[in-house]
């Protein structure tokens, strides 16, 4: 038979489209075309693919025109995933594998010149966009190389094969009904059950800062984002790089999620499986890498931190743009990148937790030093900080250094497992309240989740009227409040709850 069709996936943000890889052999002028919208990384698996075939004892057709098409024409397809379901196609249509065979499988991976299977990216979202068993038609079978099968096998009731090489793939795939069953480099994956999270840092490693805890206590329980302002060496790094242990164990669904964000941008490894990411990208990243782009689109820093963290270190010290740029997803927990050619659209999920000096040299404030900066220095460089952003922060508090003494003789703080588990009490209550976390309440929900009694909102008021509050940071400020009252556990708002989120939203200036 001339005509094969092989099974395969392409990515398209964070969706594993289907495609068909069609070969067809004809006689004519020996050739080898590749025609469906392909990158020049797919185009390239013409020389990967025949070096392939003929480095491993098989026969390559030189003598046919070669004609694979993958269909749709008008999705696009990059990376190497299709060397292997073209060379397939390629030994079906010759007749040296049985085309009948190859039906209820999709296959991806990139060939080496040897015939080796190499990893491909995004191999989870693959498994993930497999359809269910319905309507009598089982679940597609997934042939993938060693290192992605790993990670595809994690999504429930996946059939997963790993493969090595070329030929460990041929051999179940030969004519006749003789299948070997001891193929070495051919195996069945199964999910692991034995993987257990990777521990996060502990809290009580941060001597004193018992305000700065508090605030990192609240943002964990209601999903809040936190502004740190301090000096430098006052410890606002080490506060952000354990706030990712405070936060309630993944669920199947969310460690999914994260997992099939960082197989597509390349960072998956199976001992960060369940583990909440931590994002810390450097203060010279554009708002491309921030936010994502390119082409074919790929997932920034806030979509690879989703369903955890992004810590901004030195946040008056990024572009103006890509701070701008996290507005939206603060907002909606998405970011849509639209090209001329390509939309993709990617979760964006994340708790922002930022950190920055309330001056350029960083002790404006501070007791142990003095700053040597003019007023006008700090008002620019303050206001590199647009309000719309720092609006959208809920929390903003003040991280003051220690003194050599009490830095010495404090001791150790409350540990992470504590505050966790007062976290994970208040956010049962907002789930069991609102089904969601306080900081995505949005609209009515507001006003019915975060009632005030008459003393709460006349002094809610009265504090919006003297700082100049707009209505969002009001909406914040009764967020953060019944944050408060679910840690207290109490079921209204009182004017104790509303007093301390105030403290929260006070001006950057203020809060120097």
């Amino acid at each position: 038979m001339s005509l094969s069709l092989v099974q395969s996936r392409a990515l398209l943000g964070m969706q594993a489209h289907p495609v068909c890889v069609e070969v067809h052999l004809a006689n004519g002028l020996p050739s080898f075309t590749l025609v469906g919208l392909a990158e020049t990384e797919v185009k390239e698996a013409r020389e990967r693919v025949r070096s392939a075939i003929q480095n491993t004892g098989l026969e390559f057709p030189g003598n046919k025109r070669i004609t694979v098409n993958l269909a749709p024409a008008d999705l696009p397809k990059d990376s190497g995933r299709f060397d292997l379901p073209i060379a397939l196609g390629i030994l079906a249509a010759s007749g040296q594998i049985a085309t009948g065979k190859l039906a209820g499988y999709e296959f991806a991976g990139e060939l080496s010149l040897g015939g080796e299977l190499r990893p491909i990216r995004g191999a989870l979202a693959m498994s993930l966009a497999l359809p269910g068993q319905c309507a009598g038609q089982a679940r597609p079978k997934l042939v993938l190389p060693g290192g992605s099968a790993e990670e595809a096998a994690l999504v429930p009731h996946a059939e997963v094969y790993r493969a090595h090489h070329l030929l460990d793939v041929v051999r179940q795939f030969l004519p006749g009904d003789t299948v070997p069953e001891d193929t070495p480099g051919w195996a069945r994956v199964q999910a692991s059950t034995q993987q257990q999270p990777a521990p996060y840092p502990d809290l009580s490693d941060v001597k004193g800062q018992a305000a700065a805890k508090r605030a990192l206590e609240i943002a964990a329980a209601g999903g809040h984002s936190l502004l740190m302002v301090g000096a430098p060496g006052s410890g606002k790094s080490m506060l952000a790089q354990r706030f990712a242990g405070l936060l309630p164990a993944m669920t199947t669904e969310e460690a999914l999620e994260s997992a099939a964000i960082a197989s597509l941008g390349g960072r998956f490894s199976l001992d960060k499986w369940a583990v909440r990411p931590t994002c810390a990208p450097h203060h010279t990243a554009s708002a491309v890498a921030l936010v994502g782009g390119g082409s074919p689109p790929r997932p920034g820093e806030i979509s690879l931190a989703h369903q955890g963290v992004l810590f901004l270190d030195e946040l008056p010290e990024f572009p103006r743009t890509a701070l701008e740029a996290l507005r939206e997803p603060l907002e909606s927990g998405t970011i849509t990148i639209s090209r001329a050619a390509q939309r993709a659209e990617f979760p964006a999920r994340f708790q922002l937790i930022a950190a920055m000096n309330p001056c350029p040299c960083g002790y404006l404030g501070s007791s142990l030093r003095a700053c040597r900066c003019s007023p006008d220095q700090v008002s620019r460089y303050q206001g590199k900080l647009s309000g719309p952003l720092l609006d959208r922060i809920d929390l903003h508090v003040e991280v003051g250094a220690l003194a050599a003494d009490e830095l010495v003789n404090a001791p150790p703080g409350e540990g992470t497992a504590g505050i966790r588990e007062r976290v994970v009490a208040a956010r049962e209550r907002a789930m069991a309240r609102q089904d969601s976390s306080n900081q995505a309440l949005q609209g009515k929900a507001i006003d019915t989740q975060c009632q005030l009694d008459d003393a709460a909102a006349k002094f809610l008021n009265t504090a919006a009227a003297r700082l100049g509050w707009s209505g969002r940071s009001i909406h914040r400020c009764l967020k953060v409040a019944r944050t408060i009252a679910d840690l207290a556990g109490a079921q209204a708002v009182q004017v104790t709850h509303v007093a301390e989120a105030v403290q929260y939203r006070r001006a950057l200036k203020a809060a120097s």
